[in-house]
Parts: C-alpha cells; structure tokens; sequence
C-alpha cells in the first residue's frame, strides 16, 4: 500500500530539516518497506503493509527526525489512492480559473477540524477553505490588494493545531508520478 506523509516546515537540507537521505531513512526505520522522498518540501511517499499503519509509521518517523536534527514537527499520512481519487474527481471544478490565483491543499488532525464550520473564509478575503473531508481542506486563494492569500494560518487559527499546505499542482505532479 503506497502512502504519502505531509510533514510540516520541512525544507529539506536547512536547520532543523532532514536532508533527502535522512528522511527517507527515517521512514524505513519506522516500519515502511520504502520511502521516497518528493520535492524537497518534506512529501514522503512509502509504502507499508495496511493502509491502517501509515499514521503511526509517519509519527514513529517524526520521532526518529527530532532525536537527529532536531525537528518537531508533525506529518499527515493518506493513501495514495485517496489522493488519486480527489485528482479524478477535481474539488476545484466548480471553480472558474479566473476566481482564484492558486488552489491549494491542506493537511490536519481529522478530529481537529471535524467542527469548522465551511466556509472559512480570511479575514481579507484572500483564502477560502471550502471543503475538508478526514483531515483533508481544500482551498482558494485570492489576490488582494497585491498579496495572495494562505491557507495555513487560517485553518491554524481555526482548530489552534498546526497543519501543513501543498499547492494542488504538487498534489498532481505526486499523483501523476506514483499513482
């Protein structure tokens, strides 16, 4: 079963981030058969026996990562399948391409934002989380007054749990690579 893991703030290679080879070793030393990393953003593929595994996988490899550089940071796993089927199915199609500068998707504790209520919308305007489905937001940013808009802080600020962002294009280029 291929997973993918979202781990947040990591920027491989700078302080307090992994570099390629240690991340990848991380998740091979929590239990996955084999891990492989994409981009340089902190996105693991890998692969485990149950799709069951993949979350505890994802925490035992934040672990070993904090006790080697120091980094204390949570990861969001899902299956790649999962990710398939949002790409087949595209949340952002009600969407015209003119009313949004990016689409992006963002990744959280399933329980934390089980009560948010949708939309939700930036103080400026700039971002709006229209979906979330287990642990899952899907969002549209604007751009106002010549700033585009995050979807990060605005769910952060929301649940009061940190999550972490891809922009829908990396979710298709992942997809399309591994899928």
């Amino acid at each position: 079963m291929l997973c993918v893991a979202f781990l947040r703030n990591v920027n491989l290679g700078q302080a307090h981030s992994p570099t390629r080879p240690q991340l990848e070793a991380a998740f091979q030393q929590a239990g996955a058969m084999r891990a492989t990393s994409f981009l340089s953003n902190g996105t693991v593929v890998y692969a485990v026996a149950r799709s069951k595994q993949a979350q505890a996988v994802a925490d035992r490899a934040c672990a070993v990562l904090k006790q080697l550089c120091g980094m204390s940071e949570p990861a969001y796993s899902h299956t790649l399948r999962t990710l398939a089927d949002y790409v087949a199915e595209d949340p952002f199609a009600a969407f015209d391409a003119s009313s949004y500068a990016e689409r992006a998707v963002t990744f959280c504790d399933p329980a934390a934002v089980a009560s948010v209520q949708l939309p939700l919308v930036s103080a400026r305007e700039d971002c709006v989380i229209f979906r979330i489905d287990g642990g899952i937001a899907f969002s549209i940013t604007r751009n106002v007054s010549g700033k585009i808009g995050y979807p990060t802080p605005v769910l952060e600020q929301a649940i009061r749990q940190p999550v972490t962002t891809r922009g829908w294009s990396t979710i298709l280029r992942l997809v399309a690579r591994f899928g």
